[in-house]
């Protein structure tokens, strides 16, 4: 039987298809920079939880997000929860929404296959990704880093983990208008994780757009989280009609639902909201027929051993990673021969 860490040098082979290395980016805030971010999170957490038993209904308390007891608990027997008005016009206007459309733009570009098309394509320019996806925009743009949407969800992981909650790792996911093959295939975050550590997460996933079926919302499985083993998991594979049948995507995952059978949510959200997920609710979004582009931004947080954990071995959730998850899951693979 392999080892984990050798099988994780399996990715290393893979190198030789990652571009040229481009100029390293901009180093990341100050320690004591960090530090008071997050003693200011922290605050915002405590104060949260103190207020909630005064209020029935989650939302803003002045800078604060209060997550009501019925929300947590609804978190709780589903894997996700919806959290409305977490961002004002004005916060996403003025923080969000510029660093994030210059990803978009190409203004801001991640490095090698921290850039890629989550659809399954693998033959397509960024201008042409229809399901567009940057991984860890915040290392390769440090000053959005401790922004107010940060300080918000790490309170709201707090309130939904049961506290030491860190960010693990950020990611944009905007859908092209008019693309039905932007589909998010149907996953669980875990399948895509090594197993470090304690498992729990809150994935807070911010609508830049109102998010609907039309433009390919969220959609989830309620209470599969609570299923004994995760379900199996195959890199997608494109349709027949898109003349690339056999190719198979670099990063994307897709797991069995029997739609016909299953209770399927979708939930459509307004912008400015969040949905926050758990590691192993299965959930997944549907194409965009829309006019206009569906842009969501993910932050998620993770339990503060679990991520130093990773860090240790060398993961960072970016596809360029030696150790990266597509390695763990070749490791997966040959231990169960």
């Amino acid at each position: 039987m392999a080892s984990l860490q050798a099988c994780f040098r399996i990715a290393e082979i893979r190198a030789e298809c990652r571009p040229a290395p481009r100029t390293s980016p901009r180093a990341i805030p100050t320690s004591s920079r960090w530090s008071h971010r997050h003693k200011r999170a922290s605050q915002i957490s405590a104060s949260s939880a103190s207020s909630r038993t005064s209020s029935s209904t989650s939302g803003l308390q002045g800078v604060n997000y209060v997550v009501s007891e019925a929300d947590i608990q609804f978190f709780k027997e589903n894997g996700y929860v919806h959290l409305p008005g977490v961002l004002t016009e004005q916060e996403l206007a003025s923080e969000i929404e510029p660093v994030y459309d210059k990803f978009l733009k190409g203004e801001l570009r991640p490095e090698g296959k921290d850039l890629c098309d989550m659809s399954g394509a693998t033959d397509r320019t960024p201008d042409e990704y229809t399901v567009f996806n940057a991984m860890l925009p915040r290392k390769y743009h440090p000053e959005w880093q401790g922004n107010t949407f940060e300080q918000r969800c790490q309170s709201i992981a707090d309130q939904l983990q049961q506290g030491d909650m860190r960010i693990d790792y950020d990611q944009i996911l905007a859908k092209r208008p008019n693309s039905g093959d932007a589909v998010f295939a149907w996953h669980q975050d875990l399948a895509y994780w090594p197993p470090f550590g304690e498992a729990a997460t809150a994935t807070c996933w911010l609508a830049l757009d109102d998010s609907t079926r039309a433009n390919g919302c969220m959609r989830f499985i309620p209470g599969s989280q609570a299923e004994a083993e995760l379900r199996p998991h195959a890199p997608v594979k494109l349709a027949a009609s898109q003349d690339r049948q056999d190719d198979e995507s670099s990063h994307a995952l897709v797991t069995a639902v029997d739609e016909a059978r299953e209770r399927v949510n979708y939930v459509e959200i307004k912008r400015g909201d969040i949905t926050v997920h758990n590691e192993r609710v299965v959930h997944g979004s549907g194409p965009n027929l829309s006019d206009g582009w569906r842009r969501a931004y993910v932050l998620a947080f993770r339990k503060r051993a679990t991520v130093e954990e990773e860090r240790r071995h060398g993961f960072t959730h970016s596809h360029n990673d030696t150790f990266s998850w597509d390695a763990f899951h070749q490791w997966t693979l040959e231990n169960k021969k």
